[in-house]
């Protein structure tokens, strides 16, 4: 008897996420094909709800492929989540004497306790400019799976 993904559901799968637009449109995000299968936990967050949802109901063993637009994904992007932080404010978090790039990503506490992260931008003089919006905001996305098993 074969296995159909429910929302409690664990999985063990093969993905492709593609952009499809945004400034990286045409290039893949993730690809675990040439690898070791990932393992997913339906509704734990480590898909957006609209990237499960599209797995809800299908067989193991199943391959498919299915587009989402960027609100359906990890959303659009929201200027507000580029902001300015003080580099005191990053010393404080990464240690004494890191040294910091454009493009690198930096994790912060949040006032609940959890992390989040942020990629740097620029720095200028006092201030670094961060991007806190999820990598794939604003992209639709094209993501290939097969199932390998759902428990």
């Amino acid at each position: 008897m074969k296995a159909f993904v429910r929302p409690d559901s664990y999985l063990t799968l093969h993905y492709r996420i593609d952009l499809l637009t945004g400034p990286a449109a045409g290039s893949t995000f993730a690809n675990t094909f040439d690898g070791k299968p990932a393992t997913l936990q339906m509704g734990a967050g480590q898909w957006a709800p609209g990237m499960e949802n599209a797995l809800l109901e299908r067989e193991e063993g199943s391959r498919f492929s299915f587009e989402l637009p960027a609100a359906q994904a990890y959303g659009d992007r929201n200027s507000d989540l580029v902001q300015w932080v003080k580099r005191s404010v990053l010393e404080a978090h990464a240690g004494p004497g890191m040294e910091f790039e454009p493009g690198d990503m930096v994790e912060f506490p949040a006032p609940n306790g959890s992390r989040y992260s942020g990629v740097l931008k620029q720095i200028e003089g006092d201030v670094a400019l961060f991007d806190f919006n999820h990598p794939l905001a604003g992209a639709d996305l094209r993501i290939d799976v097969h199932l390998l098993g759902v428990l």
